[in-house]
């Protein structure tokens, strides 16, 4: 009866020491946990509470405080059981840090981003330094052959030479008027043998992109790059969207043949008729750059119109034809040109070209003749010698 007084509530609620056995903790919406007896034997607990619990008269005491401290004193047993009983379950002791290594995937994900990181600059310096050594000697040129083109380009760089002479040496021969297709760099004899089948490769894509039409190419205005080379402007007009498509055409087939070809810049398809680089002492006389002023009355003049029918594989560094154009290692041919006559230009490149084989093919049967005559041998020699030479001429006439 005095142990049911302590408690709050009266003698309607009895006191958690009467419980023998286990105790079961509900929660609302959840299945029972049932855990093992946290309780002491009902002797024990006995014996502890009237070690512990005030009697009346021993001093005064009140049932406030007698209350509290036995409510205190269970509250502390009961959470010591329930650790007594989480300390022996099996994943007590897990470290979930150390299992699952957080630490060491951070450290993972740090090397991975150094090494993308490294791998990213490394990547970098090498597009950096193939650029460095790419030097473009070789171009695809649409050669300007309209006499109206060439006459009226003239008309104009002589109109600026009279305004200033010092520019003379800077402007473009009327030979060598042209519209650049495409640069690249071929290395060797090897190289440009490889550019000249990529050309070849490129006739029939181009064909099949004009679908037997004629590509007029009008030239109207003039502007600059940078004020250090002017040039006359391709008009605009629907013939530009299959001229693009022309060099991006020509770009990915000279890059599929392994050749370096192409520029960072986009394409802009210009007629150059003068470059301040030609003449590079020129800057030391004071012209730095292209004074508007001096093609101010051609601003707008209309130069006339080429038609596409030859593409050119040219150096930029071999010696200039006699007629002033580029030195060309191979051309084709883009469908027929009005009347079917050659251009003068391909006429003097391919008797140049016969004239050359017939002095090579001279010098070798004189080096040859020179060299048996200071030789001993027989008669069957000198026939050895004979036919052997009259096979390299043979191989030489099918080049």
């Amino acid at each position: 009866m005095r142990l049911l007084r302590l408690l709050p509530g009266g003698l309607g609620r009895p006191a958690l020491g009467a419980f023998a056995g286990p105790l079961v903790l509900r929660r609302p919406a959840a299945r029972p946990v049932l855990l093992p007896a946290l309780r002491p034997a009902p002797q024990a607990a006995a014996a502890r509470r009237d070690a512990t619990t005030p009697r009346w008269g021993a001093g005064g005491i009140n049932s406030n405080e007698c209350e509290n401290t036995s409510r205190k004193k269970m509250s502390e047993e009961f959470e010591d059981n329930i650790m007594d009983s989480l300390i022996d379950m099996p994943f007590a002791t897990i470290d979930i840090k150390d299992d699952y290594e957080f630490t060491d995937v951070s450290q993972i994900n740090s090397k991975r981003s150094q090494e993308n990181e490294w791998n990213k600059k490394n990547e970098i310096k090498k597009k950096k330094k193939k650029l460095k050594d790419y030097q473009p000697n070789y171009f695809l040129s649409i050669p300007i052959t309209n006499k109206e083109i060439t006459s009226g380009i003239k008309i104009l760089q002589n109109a600026i030479i009279q305004q200033d002479n010092r520019l003379a040496k800077a402007m473009v021969g009327d030979g060598s008027f042209h519209v650049t297709l495409l640069v690249m760099q071929l290395l060797n004899e090897d190289q440009v043998n490889v550019g000249i089948d990529a050309l070849l490769d490129l006739k029939p894509l181009i064909e099949e992109i004009l679908q037997g039409k004629h590509l007029t190419l009008p030239f109207q205005g003039i502007d600059t790059f940078g004020n250090q080379i002017g040039f006359v402007k391709l008009a605009e007009g629907d013939h530009l969207n299959p001229l693009l498509e022309i060099a991006e055409t020509a770009k990915r087939t000279f890059q599929a043949k392994g050749i370096l070809a192409g520029e960072s810049r986009a394409f802009k398809p210009h007629l150059t008729f003068i470059k301040l680089s030609k003449a590079p002492w020129l800057r030391k006389r004071g012209v730095k750059k292209i004074d508007p002023d001096l093609y101010e009355k051609f601003i707008n003049h209309r130069f006339g119109e080429e038609i596409l029918y030859r593409i050119d594989l040219c150096s930029m560094l071999k010696k200039k034809q006699s007629n002033g154009y580029y030195h060309c290692e191979s051309s084709v041919v883009i469908g027929e040109k009005s009347g079917g006559e050659p251009d003068d230009a391909e006429l003097v490149r391919l008797s140049k070209r016969l004239v050359e084989n017939a002095v090579l093919k001279a010098v070798q049967q004189y080096l040859e003749e020179t060299q048996n005559k200071n030789k001993p041998g027989d008669g069957s020699t000198t026939q050895t010698e004979e036919a052997e030479r009259n096979g390299q001429d043979g191989h030489s006439n099918g080049q």
